[in-house]
């Protein structure tokens, strides 16, 4: 996804920075990350106050197995949902869940 495509899609929201991480993009709003693009994949930030949500959406977690010990791992990225994939106004919804949880994170 070019970064002229996730503006478009967060749009609603708010001015948003895109920056290099971990091989991909950070989506940023107001200074706090609330989502990544990583391999053409966009995943909204979450914690466990609105994972429950993003999950009953359809959604599901990033989640890799570690190399050290061949643990899974578990991120707080989730799959964006469906009904917010074209619809900048349904995606404005879903970024300020993500945005208030990477001001949980912060604290």
């Amino acid at each position: 996804m070019d970064n002229d495509a996730i503006a478009d899609l967060f749009s609603r929201l708010g001015p948003i920075t895109i920056k290099r991480l971990f091989g991909g993009k950070g989506i940023y709003f107001e200074g706090v990350i609330v989502a990544i693009e990583l391999r053409g994949e966009l995943m909204l930030k979450a914690d466990a106050e609105v994972a429950a949500e993003f999950e009953a959406a359809g959604c599901t977690q990033w989640a890799y197995t570690g190399s050290r010990h061949g643990k899974r791992v578990a991120m707080p990225y989730w799959t964006v949902p469906d009904d917010a994939v074209d619809d900048p106004d349904e995606m404005a919804r879903w970024a300020r869940k993500s945005y208030e949880a990477g001001l949980r994170a912060a604290r």
